[in-house]
């Protein structure tokens, strides 16, 4: 008689074992983003920055690993949108509404519900457009992404807990206009730089290794004013992504009329 064999598999099959990963860094990513909330309400508002932080460090990573191990799935994407709604719209408004916003009672809840549904609107318009067919477009952002409206909202924090805050800023007035100014950013069609196609040649890859080795030491030492410090250079080149953007579009609606033109010649 023969022994039976054992058909217990922790994994049935090799595709649900590569979408696990990147499913286990999106859901370590919401508890980041609760675990912020969780230091806020403690008035630990600089760890809960860190936790913001490490969420988007983590948003940037599980898409990306999930394509190059081609572990992507239709679960993954709305998880994927899922985290952003609590780690970057849900957290950084109840971290700002416990450090300043609720000083302004009901004006101050008030723009947290504005920012959150701003967020939820921006992710649902992405997941729309992300089923479109490839282009040029695909290296700007409709919009700022969730991640990057997450870390603004949160920039008069970061500048209080940095050096900068020598400069003697007014909270209640400063942090109700990063809020409407990123509320409006989120949802507006301002094209914003997505970083997603970027071609580094091989020559060079020794100075990106460098630098990022680099930024990543400031951010330790210098944890606030590097953040600080990376949010005002994100909002300057927002102006420069949108000039960009507009003689890219300019160029290629040049090069399809021409095309017609062509085809008019030839008929």
């Amino acid at each position: 008689m023969e022994p039976k064999k054992n058909n217990f598999k922790i994994v049935a099959e090799k595709k649900t074992a590569r979408v696990i990963l990147p499913n286990m860094l999106t859901l370590i990513g919401v508890c980041i983003g609760l675990t912020s909330i969780r230091f806020a309400l403690d008035e630990r508002f600089g760890l809960a920055i860190i936790a913001i932080i490490f969420a988007a460090l983590i948003d940037g990573l599980d898409g990306r690993i999930a394509r190059l191990i081609k572990g992507t799935s239709k679960v993954g994407k709305e998880l994927d949108s899922l985290t952003d709604m609590i780690s970057f719209g849900v957290a950084p408004a109840f971290i700002m509404y416990f450090w300043k916003l609720n000083t302004l009672e009901r004006f101050g809840w008030l723009l947290c519900l504005v920012y959150v549904i701003c967020v939820a609107l921006r992710l649902a318009r992405f997941n729309i457009n992300s089923n479109q067919e490839p282009s040029w477009k695909d290296n700007f952002f409709e919009g700022v992404p969730s991640p990057a409206g997450g870390i603004l909202v949160l920039t008069p924090l970061i500048i209080s807990l940095s050096s900068f805050d020598l400069l003697q800023l007014n909270y209640d007035i400063v942090v109700p206009i990063f809020f409407i100014v990123t509320s409006f950013l989120l949802i507006s069609k301002f094209p914003s730089y997505s970083f997603k196609k970027i071609v580094i040649r091989r020559r060079t890859t020794i100075f990106l290794l460098f630098g990022i080795v680099l930024f990543f030491g400031l951010l330790l030492i210098y944890t606030f004013d590097i953040i600080a410090i990376s949010a005002i250079i994100y909002l300057l080149l927002l102006p420069i992504s949108f000039i960009h953007f507009q003689k890219i579009k300019k160029r290629h609606e040049n090069d399809k009329i021409q095309d017609e033109d062509d085809l008019e010649d030839v008929l």
